[in-house]
């Protein structure tokens, strides 16, 4: 029950709801137990004492004791229900919470479709358990234990020999929880990869489709789906095999019952109807015994999807606030990088090695290198997305930590290399980050993006609805939306991270020129591999191995002879080249 304990501040709040729940369960438990009794006066005193007279009265009887478990019923049903689905309504809002607060370093090594089995096939098995599990549990225990108490009273050595299969019952049990809840916590595994394979496989299906790679992705997911295959046959072999067993101990009980209740009743011991009373309730007892199995079944898939679950809640928060952040609408956007070093992975190459610059406000910092010579590492410290391994990152002369994660975040504008577009109006795309902005604030921002003409032409303008990350749109035309979606959050820091490399160069000095103006008393930082887009910086930092190589303006960098110069002359000797041999 570790797992419960710990999960328990979701469900202990509506813990009214269900022990009302189980009060109404003791209603039906009590009420179903006295159904052979009534069998017994029936026979023993209607029947054979022929006391007809009470035939008007146990009818009565029965036909209240059926209103009153009907009613005693739904009430224990829906407040079961009502008790699991708001405990798991507030387990879903707390993982989603969570997954929120988690830094990037999480999700570099979690799976998209892993968490999405998580937060749907997992919170709804723990759910499930609630709502019926737990209850059931109760309804099996309240029956077992009504059922002996009226046997005993009945007959005490006839209640003894119906008692002396439940041990054996008890062992099988035992025996099937500690095999079931490995396997279950294995299917759930399974069932995590299974779904992590089909979203990669749909996100990825223009790569999948023009490589002509449908066969190959097929046959992954058919792997996947076997072992998820195996893995719940392999359950239901043991489950296949617990039924009967349980059943033909069930059997032997009933077998003694009979033969010695029946010597009982000839001896004159034991009444008729009491060993018929006796054959029902020993059923209320091996029935519930039996179902033991499904109610085991329950807590193991429940209790292997809270521990799924656990992962997620207690998964470490690197990246947290100060208790007293520091709280400010705006910042000046001073950037400070003094010493840093930063190892994603532990025992991993760093990606960054003692980088130190300084970006005053209202400067333009160019970065440029080949793919992992830690660009984007420079500005994820920025806006704490990772924390250093050593040295300190600085804004407005302040250590970033100091900081409100809003505040930080508020002032920072970010176009990340991929640009990512929800399900819903350019409109609302673009006011993601300032969902008070007018429309005459979108379209403003939208201007400056060079996105203004195109969204124009669009059928319902800034109205329109994008497909699923923006699909509809080009390459470009989704780069120039998410600029106008940081432009519009007014950053002190704008980072540009390889922001222009989905359009074409006519574009590109579109966007160019029109960041000229936006630029304008904002800390910039832009990240690229063309040299045309870093003409124009006040320093540019040029990084190999996650080391500062070099550093200074464009034209003092073309006369070094260093690195920099080196992708200069491969990005316009080549161009010279061909346009001569044009020429020629």
């Amino acid at each position: 029950m570790e797992t419960f304990k710990k999960l328990k501040q979701f469900y202990w709040p509506y813990r009214k709801f269900f022990f009302l729940s189980v009060l109404s369960l003791i209603f039906v438990a009590g009420i179903t137990v006295v159904y052979p009794v009534i069998l017994q006066k029936t026979i023993d005193e209607v029947i054979r004492g022929e006391e007809y007279n009470l035939i008007p009265y146990i009818c009565g009887i029965f036909i209240l004791l059926m209103i009153v478990k009907g009613i005693a019923t739904y009430f224990h049903q829906y407040l079961g229900e009502y008790f699991g689905i708001s405990s798991v309504f507030t387990l879903r809002d707390e993982l989603y919470k969570k997954l929120q607060r988690l830094s990037f370093k999480y999700y570099d090594n979690a799976k998209t479709g892993d968490l999405m089995s998580r937060l749907t096939a997992d919170v709804e098995g723990f759910r499930f358990f609630l709502s019926f599990g737990f209850s059931e549990l109760i309804r099996i225990t309240l029956l077992i234990v009504i059922s002996l108490s009226v046997m005993f009273y009945y007959s005490i050595p006839l209640a003894l020999v119906t008692m002396a299969a439940m041990p054996f019952l008890a062992v099988v049990v035992y025996s099937f929880d500690r095999r079931v809840h490995p396997a279950f916590r294995r299917i759930r595994k399974s069932f995590g990869k299974l779904n992590t394979r089909v979203q990669e496989n749909i996100s990825g299906m223009n790569t999948v489709k023009s490589l002509s790679r449908e066969s190959f992705e097929i046959g992954r997911f058919s792997d996947r789906s076997e072992d998820y295959r195996s893995k719940y046959i392999t359950t239901s072999n043991i489950w296949a095999r617990f039924f009967p067993l349980m059943e033909f101990i069930g059997n032997v009980c009933v077998v003694a019952l009979l033969a010695y209740g029946g010597y009982l009743v000839i001896e004159g011991s034991l009444q008729l109807g009491e060993l018929v009373a006796f054959f029902s309730l020993v059923w209320y007892i091996l029935g519930p015994l039996m179902n033991l199995g499904f109610v085991i079944n329950l807590f193991s898939q429940s209790k292997a999807s809270g521990e799924r679950l656990l992962e997620i809640l207690e998964a470490e928060e690197d990246i947290q606030e100060k208790e007293d952040p520091i709280v400010e609408d705006r910042l000046q956007g001073h950037v400070t990088f003094e010493d840093v070093t930063l190892t994603y992975t532990k025992d991993d190459d760093s990606a960054l090695k003692h980088i130190t610059f300084d970006a005053p406000p209202g400067k333009t910092i160019g970065l440029i290198g080949a793919t992992g010579a830690g660009k984007s590492s420079i500005t994820q410290l920025i806006t704490r997305f990772y924390e250093p391994e050593k040295g300190r990152v600085l804004l407005d002369g302040t250590p970033v930590q100091e900081f409100g994660l809003k505040t930080l975040r508020k002032n920072i504008g970010f176009v990340l290399q991929e640009s990512f577009l929800f399900s819903t109006t350019i409109k609302e795309n673009i006011s993601y980050g300032n969902p008070d902005a007018t429309i005459e604030d979108v379209m403003d921002a939208a201007k400056r993006a060079q996105a203004h003409d195109f969204i124009m032409e669009m059928p319902e303008g800034y109205d329109t609805l994008l497909g699923e990350r923006g699909m509809g749109l080009s390459g470009g035309q989704k780069q120039r939306i998410a600029i106008a979606r940081a432009i519009l959050i007014d950053p002190s820091v704008l980072i540009l991270d390889d922001a222009t490399s989905a359009v074409d160069m006519e574009t590109e000095f579109q966007i160019q020129k029109a960041l000229q103006e936006v630029m304008k008393g904002r800390t910039t930082f832009i990240i690229a591999h063309r040299i045309s887009s870093l003409k124009h910086a006040d320093e540019i930092l040029v990084l190999e191995d996650g080391e500062v190589k070099e550093r200074g303006i464009h034209d003092e960098l073309v006369e070094n002879g260093g690195p920099y110069q080196r992708i200069y002359d491969i990005q316009y000797q080549d161009k010279e080249k061909i346009l001569n041999a044009s020429n020629a």
